[in-house]
């Protein structure tokens, strides 16, 4: 029996599992590795931290767009909620000032144009309202900047309205040459940019009177002291102006702008010329009656003892020696 259970022990049936497999090994065992796998304990993974939560003051996200989904308990889709409309410019205060008890300006939308031609708080100035609600047209219709038109508009009322009062009627029309229009100045290729590119500026013909009468700025029969005087108030509101004799390009029009220059220079270069001279008559005036009798000079006695220059020669007259021409000298050269 004892030796039965030696025996036992010797083929490797230990009491306990983990003593006899470390007993059981054989010293060759590590060499050839031919030991036995090792039993896998159960692997504890380090616990994964989670997300930090999102702070109060942090900009919500944008939903992504989804498709509809069906409301609870009806079974149809729900409606999505429209995005916030964006917000609408506030008009500027030249705009404000400008109500429909001074112009006929709608506002247009900004023109953003190639070579920084356009503008923005633009009108289309169609009308101009005087005191007495009577409208002043303007003719076509002008592009302006808010500001352009404004002072444009208080000119008419308070200058030019006066004025055509003074000349026995009133003012209806407004001759608008040329407004907004993306050119060059003088329009000439390659120059810079004329302010009537930026919306800044009126070309003005001339203005009509409610009787039928034009009064055209540069015409040469209107009354000199009536030229001067529109001359002296535009000179006054506009920062620069531009009429004959100033560069060859307005002798029949006058340009008007409101160019920001340094140290708010003007510019007013318009020659108000004389009336043109009235054409002399072809024949001369009649002789009155009542002018003295025109002066004769005497005649000398030499004169009045003189023959007749009619003489008829008599047959019996000598006849008068001939008279022989004289040599002619031979020519000379000049010298020069």
């Amino acid at each position: 029996m004892v030796t039965a259970a030696s025996a036992l022990l010797l083929l490797g049936m230990p009491i306990e599992p983990a003593f006899g497999a470390r007993a059981s090994r054989a010293p060759w065992d590590n060499l050839f590795r031919m030991s036995p796998p090792k039993a896998r304990g159960v692997v504890r993974r380090a616990a994964v931290p989670l997300p930090k939560p999102r702070p109060a003051e942090a900009p919500s996200a944008e939903p992504a767009a989804e498709e509809p989904q069906a409301a609870p308990h009806t079974g149809k889709p729900t409606e999505q909620a429209e995005p916030a409309p964006k917000p609408t410019p506030q008009p500027s205060a030249c705009r404000l000032a400008l109500t429909e008890a001074i112009a006929i300006a709608p506002s247009i939308p900004d023109i953003k144009g190639a070579d920084g031609c356009g503008g923005e708080d633009l009108v289309r100035l169609e009308a101009i309202v005087l005191p007495d609600r009577r409208q002043v047209s303007v003719k076509p219709a002008a592009i302006l900047r808010c500001t352009m038109a404004s002072t444009l508009a208080d000119w008419i009322r308070s200058d030019i309205a006066p004025l055509a009062v003074t000349l026995g009627s009133t003012i209806s029309d407004l001759d608008n040459f040329d407004s907004f229009e993306c050119r060059g100045r003088n329009r000439i290729a390659g120059a810079q940019l004329s302010e009537h590119g930026r919306a800044n500026a009126l070309d003005v013909r001339a203005f009509k009177l409610a009787n039928g009468r034009s009064i055209s700025l540069t015409d040469r029969t209107v009354p000199r002291e009536l030229r001067v005087t529109v001359l002296h108030s535009v000179c006054a509101r506009f920062s620069t102006v531009l009429g004959p004799g100033s560069d060859g390009y307005h002798e029949d029009h006058i340009h008007l702008d409101l160019m920001e220059r340094r140290n708010n220079y003007r510019i007013c270069q318009w020659d108000v010329w004389d009336p043109l001279p009235q054409t002399a008559p072809l024949l001369p005036a009649e002789r009155p009656e009542e002018a003295p009798p025109r002066e004769v000079a005497a005649k000398s006695d030499a004169k009045s003892k003189a023959e007749p220059s009619e003489e008829v020669e008599s047959e019996e007259a000598e006849p008068k020696p001939e008279t022989k021409p004289a040599a002619k000298k031979p020519a000379t050269k000049k010298r020069r």
